[in-house]
């Protein structure tokens, strides 16, 4: 609309400009006065004017006429395109003119200022290879779907363009979310240029989004041959599709099948935790427990995790608490200061009912790096050691609302998921999740954790009364508090079942 009103006024000023230049020249005295060969003429400056003009035109006619007439001597010398390609020349000139001014308000943001160079180029030049690709992305552009999915449609019926129109409808339908039809134009621009690096990519997270690991894999070993991924991250990104294809397997009962699948995933990437732990699993059930050591050990060095610790447990199922923190020691001297090692160990330790050594294992975790875990054992430690029901409460309370710990974290978009995924459930990314600590959260709610120790004082001070004594006195043990609704026994004694890691890791 900005740019037809300003035409109009360009236009308009132009008509202005000239008529007053004709009425000045109509008042200017003189003229111009021309002899030639005994010939005179008297021009005034309007006709002086109007004359040079029409010497231009005639000059430039005479220049075209020439041009032509060489043609056609060409033509009768044997050159049978001389005079069409004569004509054709002031096409070419307008049509590329058109395509040049399109590409550059393709490139500017004006969309639909390129859609109408395009038609403009189509007209003069008829190679729809170019003017319907600039069609289709200034459609994109402007938002008209319709024009630009029938564009790229065109552009299929090429031999030249046709990977451009499947990748462009694949962009359509990604956006669309149409992800079956996605899936399918991804695999076949894939089969035209497996080396394309955006088609791999968006194939293979196309894959893993549906599910298809074997597959995936497939893609995967293009990347690496067509050099697009370099080769260690190859083999870890293999190890993640194999882990995953190695579970489906595992949930159709082919039990064999999936052993195998986890045993080559492991081999694949050691030091993936869930692999780690699939394989040892499957050691296990085959009775080769030293295999399972091995896996588990190795992949403790690298990262320690409660879901290998977990698994090195679950070797010796019946062994006792002593028997289970005797070999466990082989696995703390791996990692000594570790967080993870020392969570363990203390946790064992309490199994086996050796809590001060337990509050050596742990350490000043529960001051430092403060969790709900590391809480949670220190309340076990206090309750095991004789500590009052207070104390042991304001340990849980706090656990309440400290961080959760580490938990399997996209590192792409930072998306928090429950277990382990080999494609992030979030952003599709494949092998981009980390076992670290997200972001901890405040607790702002006034009526929540901050009101617990005041809860808890007053059950004291209840209990107390009831038993025909001083109400306790705050004191510093009790930072917060949490709510319970059984009685609690004034025994502070250790007893059977009175802690969650009793029954070892």
């Amino acid at each position: 609309m900005i740019w037809s009103v300003l035409k109009i006024v360009v236009f308009l000023a132009l008509i202005v400009a000239a008529s007053f230049g004709a009425m000045y020249l109509l008042n200017l005295e003189g003229g111009v006065r021309i002899v030639m060969a005994g010939y005179e003429v008297n021009l005034t400056p309007l006709k002086a004017v109007v004359a040079l003009l029409l010497l231009i035109v005639a000059l430039w006619v005479l220049l075209k006429l020439a041009s032509l007439l060489i043609a056609i001597l060409h033509f009768i010398n044997g050159d049978e395109t001389a005079i069409s390609r004569w004509f054709d020349r002031n096409r070419q000139e307008k049509g590329y003119r058109a395509l040049t001014e399109g590409m550059m308000a393709l490139a500017s943001g004006e969309g639909k200022v390129a859609m109408a160079r395009a038609q403009k180029a189509e007209k003069y030049l008829r190679k729809p290879e170019l003017t319907t690709l600039i069609t289709a992305q200034a459609a994109e552009m402007t938002g008209d779907r319709a024009t630009a999915e029938a564009s790229y449609k065109r552009l299929l019926a090429n031999d030249k363009t046709r990977f451009v129109g499947v990748r462009g409808l694949l962009h359509q339908k990604l956006a669309e979310g149409d992800t079956d039809t996605a899936l399918k134009l991804a695999e076949k621009a894939f089969g035209m240029k497996p080396a394309h690096e955006e088609v791999q990519d968006t194939l293979l997270r196309l894959q893993t989004r549906e599910g298809n690991w074997h597959e995936a894999r497939a893609t995967l070993g293009a990347k690496l041959k067509h050099g697009t991924l370099p080769r260690d991250v190859h083999r870890r990104r293999d190890a993640v599709l194999a882990l995953a294809e190695a579970r489906d397997i595992a949930e159709e009962g082919k039990t064999i099948e999936a052993r195998e699948a986890a045993i080559e995933a492991n081999r694949l990437s050691p030091h993936l935790v869930p692999a780690a732990v699939m394989a040892a699993r499957a050691y296990i059930d085959q009775g080769k427990k030293r295999y399972a050591a091995r896996v588990i050990t190795k992949a403790w060095e690298a990262q320690p995790h409660p879901d290998l610790a977990a698994t090195f447990a679950a070797i010796e199922p019946d062994e006792t608490p002593d028997a289970r923190l005797k070999r466990f020691v082989k696995l703390f001297r791996l990692t000594p200061d570790n967080r993870e090692a020392k969570l363990v160990e203390a946790e064992l330790r309490i199994a086996a009912e050796d809590f001060p050594a337990a509050r050596r294992a742990l350490g000043d975790l529960a001051e430092s790096e403060a969790d709900a875990r590391a809480l949670t054992i220190m309340a076990a430690i206090e309750r095991g050691e004789g500590a009052s029901d207070a104390v042991v409460k304001g340990w849980l309370a706090r656990a309440l609302s400290a961080p959760r710990g580490p938990k399997w974290i996209c590192d792409n978009c930072q998306h928090i998921h429950a277990d382990w995924a080999p494609a992030c459930e979030n952003c599709a990314s494949v092998d981009t999740l980390s076992w670290k600590t997200p972001p901890a959260s405040e607790v702002s709610m006034a009526t929540g954790v901050e009101m617990l120790p005041l809860i808890v004082g007053s059950l004291e001070d209840k209990r107390a009364e009831d038993r025909g004594e001083d109400a306790p006195a705050a004191g510093p043990d009790i930072e917060d508090a949490e709510i319970v609704t059984d009685d609690a026994t004034d025994d502070a004694a250790p007893r059977d079942g009175d802690t969650a890691t009793r029954q070892g890791a």
